[in-house]
């Protein structure tokens, strides 16, 4: 096995530069080489299939469509418009550098990898990502694509999550950037690992235009590689959500606390723990709704990143909830309820797809 210093790198965009120029999808964030507009792609795209993002990013830029746009949106409207993608973190990430961006560069996005990469939200890949694609910067844009086309071109057995082969991977893979064409060269390894050297099944070797320096592919090896650290297993938490729905249509709702996992967005009110259906509707009442009937139930796995959560739902009817000091919510007995109407529930709350998928299966819509 070889390592990343010893592999010529620098014969790739002699390589990938053509084949990208007649492979490369259409995608409405290579149409551009605005930093806003490159940023909110790259930052959606974590962890998110490209086919989920086309359509949020069209919304997205329509309702957000600079900068100075997205630092002044309120939250409430980000998280909205955010909504499904998940991550939410990202989404307040990118409020807080478009602040900064506005207040400390007058709008203008830095121009140099450091100071990109000191935004919130921004790491290594995606300051790399800027700074190649906007900036033409020898930037190496560093993600699990690049490094499993690094670790199977160089035949590379070296755990590739860690630090030091990800340092010797970066300064190899910037020496190899052409200069005028950095940002066209960041994309084609992006290409190449999401259509030809793929993560799973086995890797499109007969398509690949860097077949012919692939020492992976010429040991038989590629397949096997990258190695990378055995993930944790996801631990798994019960829980039991109530889709509350009033006489008069309303849907009560419920705001999480302002930190951990889903921090400050909306939710289905819910408990830790599988809940009879007697449970569920006492639970009903100590949150301060009028329970009438149970009529339907639902049960699903939703999965995170580290975590799945076995939900329980179920579906009650309540008489309609008294209106108090902010005129549609209850408080009696728990927490306080938000009982939203249709178009609330629509157009205003965020509500993550761990919630969603109870209104789907339980008539709440969505």
């Amino acid at each position: 096995m070889s390592g990343f210093d010893s592999f010529p790198f620098g014969e790739l965009p002699a390589l990938l530069l053509p084949w990208y120029a007649s492979a490369a999808r259409p995608l409405p964030w290579r149409e551009t080489r605005e930093p806003y507009r490159v940023w909110v792609s790259e930052i959606m795209l974590q962890q998110t299939r490209v086919a989920a993002v086309l359509g949020y990013y069209a919304r997205f830029l329509s309702a957000l469509p600079d900068v100075f746009a997205l630092a002044a949106v309120p939250e409430e409207r980000l998280l909205k418009l955010w909504e499904g993608l998940g991550y939410y973190s990202r989404a307040r990430s990118l409020k807080r550098a478009a602040e900064i961006i506005v207040n400390e560069y007058g709008g203008v996005f830095p121009r140099k990898y450091d100071a990109l990469r000191a935004l919130p939200g921004i790491g290594e890949y995606t300051a790399g990502a800027i700074a190649s694609i906007c900036f033409d910067a020898p930037t190496p844009a560093i993600d699990g694509n690049v490094l499993r086309i690094a670790a199977r071109l160089a035949n590379c057995a070296d755990n590739v999550d860690a630090p030091a082969a990800r340092r010797t991977l970066r300064a190899a893979l910037a020496q190899a950037y052409p200069a005028g064409q950095c940002g066209t060269f960041t994309q084609a390894l992006m290409e190449l690992g999401a259509t030809v050297c793929l993560p799973t099944g086995t890797p499109l070797c007969g398509s690949c235009p860097a077949a012919s320096l692939c020492l992976g592919r010429a040991h038989g090896t590629a397949k096997a590689l990258p190695v990378r650290t055995k993930k944790q297993p996801r631990r798994a938490e019960a829980y039991t959500a109530l889709l509350l729905i009033s006489e008069d249509g309303r849907t009560a709702l419920r705001k999480r606390p302002e930190s951990g996992l889903l921090a400050g967005l909306s939710e289905l009110p819910n408990t830790p723990g599988e809940l009879s259906p007697q449970a569920a509707l006492s639970l009903a009442e100590a949150l301060g709704a009028k329970p009438l009937r149970l009529t339907a139930s639902a049960e699903y796995t939703h999965v995170f990143t580290h975590v799945e959560w076995r939900m329980t739902c179920y579906r009650i009817e309540c008489a309609a909830p008294k209106k108090i000091a902010l005129g549609n919510t209850t408080s009696e007995g728990g927490l306080p309820l938000i009982w939203a109407d249709a178009a609330a529930l629509e157009g205003e709350y965020a509500l993550p797809a761990a919630f969603t998928k109870a209104l789907r299966k339980l008539g709440g819509k969505r």
